[in-house]
C-alpha cells in the first residue's frame, strides 16, 4: 500500500441481477415476517440481518423509509392514522 493511502476501497458498481433478487427476496421474507408479527422487529432478528447483509446500505435505508411510508399510507387510507402524541382528546 503506497504510504498514505490507508484508505479502505468499498465497491461501488451497481448490483448484479442475482445480487438485486437475493436483496428484494430478503427484503420481502423480512417484510413477511413483521406483518406476521405485528411490527416486532425483536421476533424477526435474523431475517433482518439477511436483509442488511444482503442489500447495499442504501438500499436498506431506502427500503426502510419506504416500508414506514407505506404503512402511514395504508393507515391512512383506512381512516386508523393517530399523530403521535394524539392518542386522547383533551
Amino acid at each position: 500500500m503506497p504510504e498514505g493511502r490507508g484508505v479502505a476501497v468499498i465497491k461501488m458498481s451497481a448490483p448484479s441481477m442475482e445480487e438485486r433478487k437475493a436483496c428484494w427476496g430478503a427484503r420481502d421474507e423480512y417484510w413477511k415476517c413483521l406483518d406476521e408479527n405485528m411490527e416486532d422487529a425483536s421476533r424477526c432478528q435474523k431475517l433482518r440481518c439477511s436483509f442488511e447483509s444482503r442489500c447495499p446500505q442504501q438500499w436498506v435505508k431506502y427500503f426502510d423509509k419506504r416500508r414506514d411510508f407505506l404503512k402511514y399510507k395504508e393507515q391512512l387510507q383506512a381512516g386508523e392514522y393517530q399523530p403521535p402524541g394524539t392518542t386522547e382528546k383533551s
